[in-house]
């Protein structure tokens, strides 16, 4: 099992409901990416070999393309290590067949005309067995880069300023503008977070922090906090991750 899990790329996600798979694998804490391009995918899949690829065979390619595609990942020594899975619409047993027992996909052939909620599970299924959190828990994104991350929280009866240096949904990482020197277990109400667009009201523990400088604090998000707070911070996560594949030169 790996440290940092496995990433899990969706080639050409159904348009009808992308946007909730995505979302509902993120909340299941996967880091997931949407791909746009197959001929560009193949030089991502070189950068990360150990990633899970489930593709939609019902868009761009004509069938025998998308066999001649997906045989070309398989017999490629350099992605050896890349499980494949099949999205589609069809439900010929010869089709599914060809895949799971001639090309020997690893990932399913999973047909969409269950349903969101059934393609879903047997997604979240796959990914389990194949264990793409690896020991990571939670995904958690950076935000050095990003200057809309920003944060600011009443403490000592003063209202300070700080940055974002990470975030997952259960917490993150920051550095105050002028530090007001927090203890191990210091509670903090109604801290503000703006993440580009959102802002988000929350409250949190101090867990710790990083002796530097300037110093960096890592807190823990209370368990009260609202699920509409938590969906906000889910959707920046969804893009971040998304900011990130699209960056990539290859």
């Amino acid at each position: 099992m790996s440290i940092n899990g496995r990433k899990v790329f969706l080639l050409y996600p159904h348009s009808v409901f992308q946007d909730d798979l995505i979302y509902t694998l993120v909340q299941s804490e996967y880091e997931v990416y949407r791909l746009k391009d197959h001929n560009r995918t193949l030089r991502i899949l070189e950068k990360f070999p150990d990633s899970i690829l489930f593709i939609n065979i019902d868009e761009r390619l004509d069938e025998s393309e998308w066999e001649e595609y997906i045989r070309g990942i398989a017999g490629n020594p350099a992605l050896d290590s890349i499980r494949i899975g099949i999205l589609s619409y069809n439900n010929d047993e010869e089709l599914k067949k060809k895949y799971l027992m001639d090309i020997g996909i690893t990932c399913g052939f999973i047909q969409l005309k269950l349903g969101l909620k059934e393609s879903t599970k047997i997604i979240l299924t796959v990914l389990e067995a194949s264990e793409a959190k690896g020991r990571r828990k939670f995904v958690r994104v950076s935000c050095e880069h990003d200057s809309s991350a920003q944060f600011n929280v009443r403490v000592f009866d003063t209202v300070v300023t700080g940055k974002i240096i990470d975030i997952s949904s259960i917490g993150m990482a920051m550095q105050f503008d002028t530090d007001p020197e927090l203890q191990k277990n210091t509670l903090l109400e109604g801290i503000q977070l703006r993440l580009r667009s959102s802002l988000i009201n929350l409250s949190g523990v101090v867990m710790g922090f990083r002796e530097e400088k300037p110093k960096r604090y890592v807190v823990l998000f209370t368990p009260k906090t609202a699920a509409s707070e938590k969906t906000k911070i889910r959707r920046y996560i969804i893009q971040t991750l998304q900011g990130f594949i699209e960056s990539l030169q290859v």
